[in-house]
């Protein structure tokens, strides 16, 4: 298992076939003000790969983009509203199909409000991950070690993530309402970018 370290763009070649895990690192929460750093990704293969973008970063990667905007892969997200957003805003692709481990969670664990990536990892793998780094400088010159393993391991667990958490929609009949969660995520997405991040425009008011 390695962490590997890409300035601007993903090497050709370096992940395998099927789905990828996704996270990124922003600068805040905003995304049109805080621009994108770090996009990470794993195959579930055991290999994390980080892309770091600089200041004056033109966002251009065009091997990132093809996989991210691959409609054949699937990409597995923790909170996948916020990094559509974030991806399509910077690199200007849709990183679609997506899986999202906190709506199936949200969907399935009914039994508690617990639903971040910690707990999931505590509870469903009995592993666990620091999240130390979660509100660190992401924009500056050097990305830490620390940073890096935090980076990586927000990809790291996402495929076996996805087949518990899969077992569980199952056994509640609960995957047809999730692939639509899943499927609207974009729009939902291209909501919070067009300025309705906490309206909810299905509610009578």
């Amino acid at each position: 298992m390695a962490v590997h370290f890409h300035e601007e763009d993903l090497p050709a070649g370096v992940l395998a076939e099927g789905p990828i895990a996704v996270d990124t690192e922003t600068m805040g929460l905003i995304t049109a003000r805080d621009r994108l750093c770090v996009v990470q990704l794993s195959d579930g293969n055991g290999d994390e790969h980080l892309v770091r973008f600089g200041p004056d970063s033109k966002f251009d990667a065009p091997n990132l983009k093809a996989v991210l905007a691959d409609p054949n892969r699937l990409k597995l997200y923790h909170f996948a509203r916020f990094d559509l957003a974030a991806i399509e805003h910077y690199l200007g692709v849709m990183a679609t199909p997506c899986y999202c481990t906190k709506i199936a969670s949200k969907l399935v664990r009914t039994y508690t409000d617990r639903h971040g990536l910690k707990n999931l990892i505590e509870e469903l793998l009995g592993g666990t991950i620091s999240k130390a780094q979660q509100s660190s400088d992401w924009g500056g010159p050097e990305i830490t070690e620390p940073q890096r393993e935090y980076a990586a391991s927000d990809v790291r667990y996402l495929h076996r993530l996805k087949e518990e958490l899969d077992r569980r929609l199952v056994r509640e009949g609960r995957m047809a309402i999730a692939q639509a969660c899943f499927e609207f995520l974009p729009t939902r997405a291209r909501l919070d970018l067009a300025g309705w991040p906490e309206h909810d425009i299905f509610s009578h008011m």
